[in-house]
């Protein structure tokens, strides 16, 4: 066999082993490249959902524009976030790459000042009074935070404790929250008191913002409007400020107005009281402004537990555009912000109703058998007649007993082993230890039944 000359000896040696390398890298880039840039997120819409895995991995596909629009008609409304130091730096930074990345005006008020996204939180409490923050307990966690930066936390402030009657009263950032809702509007129209509409959201709110001007086109921002969804304390109507509430221009200036004539005897008043949406409903009352019933624009429920089929209110949400969801997690924010941005691209339409939801979103996702998972099927289970399986019972019993029923469509077995039904079809959310089951085929006849929502439905009064 003929050899090669010594003097390429040494180069063989040299680059036999950088060519085997090369070739390794391309088989393996070959083989996997196509994973490594995948990120698994919760289910999407328009791609392939294994109806038995209650984890639903999916492939992530961003439908963001790459540049904001500059004439969506955002212009003349100000958006306020209220928020708090414990929940923050968790919750906001998902809206300023999505819901709030192309929003024009927004500020986001808090209990502390501090940077998020690029963005400085303010101070909601800078010029409320001195000796009220220093004498009243409510104040402690303020006071505390000031001084010392998340540094001063305790484990008391980061604990989820049970919504009652009266709210988180053994929070000390629910107790705080109360004494935003006043301040907040004076922190609104310093910020921009030229804007027609004032819209205010918590961080767990998500926002549909072509809905929202589609549905503010039916109403006139010099007049004084109060626009939410309805809750009643005692003798007072308010919005609901996890739903989310819109104030008029003329609205906000009014009650502004009215307030800084009477910050002694508000501040008694908020004391008093255990939820500030109802403070701020009781000063826009007595500034003689009325609550446009605004549900189901704005709801309390998350996307995920919203029963779009059914009445309330003397109201079916059906065909009507949503403008908000509560309770939503940053997770869900990615998913819905992804859904709506591909709902926008993908359809000629300009407004996104219940209906388009539930079967783009909702209807695609829902599966016969999900363990570790709830439905939040629970009609009729708190009833003194309830007439389910006795306990103990068994999944199995569970589906035989709905599948009995011909109102029933969904159906769970919770880890206490209780059955319990519903007629309402919710996507739901994970839960260890309950197993949830929905009647598909009901749920197909009983889209069948919903009408195809030619005309878009909206509260105008």
């Amino acid at each position: 066999m003929p050899s090669l000359p010594h003097r390429y000896g040494r180069w063989v040696l040299i680059l036999g082993p950088v060519i085997l390398i090369l070739l390794i890298l391309q088989f393996i880039h070959a083989d996997f490249g196509s994973k490594i840039t995948q990120d698994v997120i919760e289910p999407s819409t328009g791609l392939t959902i294994d109806t038995h895995n209650e984890t639903d991995p999916i492939t992530k596909t961003n439908h963001a524009p790459s540049s904001c629009p500059t004439d969506t008609g955002m212009d003349s409304v100000l958006i306020v976030v209220k928020t708090g130091i414990t929940e923050a730096q968790d919750k906001v930074p998902v809206h300023l790459r999505t819901t709030l990345r192309c929003v024009p005006h927004k500020i986001i008020v808090s209990d502390f000042e501090e940077d998020i996204g690029g963005i400085r939180t303010q101070d909601v409490f800078l010029n409320v009074s001195d000796t009220l923050k220093q004498n009243n307990q409510d104040f402690a966690l303020y006071n505390r935070a000031r001084a010392g930066g998340h540094t001063a936390l305790t484990s008391q402030d980061h604990t989820k404790v049970a919504n009652g009657p009266s709210g988180m009263s053994d929070n000390p950032g629910w107790k705080l929250d109360k004494w935003k809702f006043l301040p907040m509007i004076h922190s609104a129209r310093r910020a921009k008191p030229d804007a027609k509409w004032f819209v205010f959201l918590e961080a767990d709110t998500y926002p549909i913002w072509p809905n929202l001007l589609l549905w503010l086109a039916h109403f006139n921002h010099e007049e004084r409007l109060y626009l939410g969804n309805q809750m009643q304390i005692g003798s007072t109507l308010f919005a609901h400020g996890g739903s989310g509430f819109v104030l008029s221009h003329a609205a906000v200036h009014a009650v502004a107005d009215f307030h800084k004539s009477h910050i002694d005897e508000w501040d008694d008043i908020t004391d008093q009281e255990w939820a500030g949406d109802c403070v701020l409903g009781r000063a826009l009352s007595a500034t003689g402004i009325g609550l446009t019933w605004s549900w189901p624009h704005v709801t309390t429920q998350s996307v995920w537990e919203q029963d779009m089929f059914h009445e309330a209110f003397a109201k079916t949400p059906w065909c009507f555009a949503p403008f908000t969801f509560h309770h939503m997690t940053p997770a869900d924010v990615d998913r819905f912000w992804e859904f709506e941005q591909q709902w926008f691209a993908d359809t000629n339409s300009n407004v996104l109703t219940y209906s388009d939801i539930f079967r783009n979103l909702i209807r695609p996702t829902l599966a016969d058998h999900l363990d570790n998972w709830d439905n939040f099927a629970s009609a009729g289970d708190d009833r003194e007649d309830y007439k389910g399986p006795k306990t103990p019972t068994s999944f199995a019993a569970c589906a035989d007993y709905c599948a009995a029923d011909p109102e029933c469509i969904q159906y769970r077995l919770t880890a206490d082993l209780r059955c319990t039904t519903s007629n309402a079809v919710l996507r739901g959310k994970p839960q260890p230890g309950t197993q949830s089951g929905t009647m598909l085929w009901r749920v197909d006849a009983a889209l069948e039944r919903m009408e195809q929502c030619e005309k878009v439905m909206w509260v105008t009064s």
